[in-house]
């Protein structure tokens, strides 16, 4: 299994984090296999497509919650690194 578990939705509270406010979170090495998605769904067109973080941040979004990793964004990122074989992602990882 490439995640840990796929879920819908937050279990976390709302943290009220804008783009910027992600920015300033440094990114850091994440294990796949320790995040659990927020989405259960993914568009392939995102996942496929060459721009996909041109708009967006650079690094997924993650959430860490009562000792668990939740991928808050970014999930098409992750699978791509997935599909090449990677093991980890860089992301930027909010203590809850």
């Amino acid at each position: 299994m490439i995640f840990k578990a796929v879920r819908e939705g937050q279990p976390y509270p709302e943290h009220g984090l804008s783009l910027k406010d992600w920015a300033e979170i440094p990114p850091r090495p994440v294990r796949l296999d320790q995040l659990i998605t927020t989405k259960r769904e993914l568009g392939l067109d995102r996942l496929l497509a060459d721009d996909s973080t041109f708009y967006g941040d650079l690094f997924p979004h993650v959430v860490r919650y009562q000792d668990a990793l939740y991928l808050e964004d970014g999930v098409h990122r992750a699978l791509r690194a997935a599909l090449q074989q990677r093991t980890t992602i860089h992301a930027r990882v909010l203590e809850l």
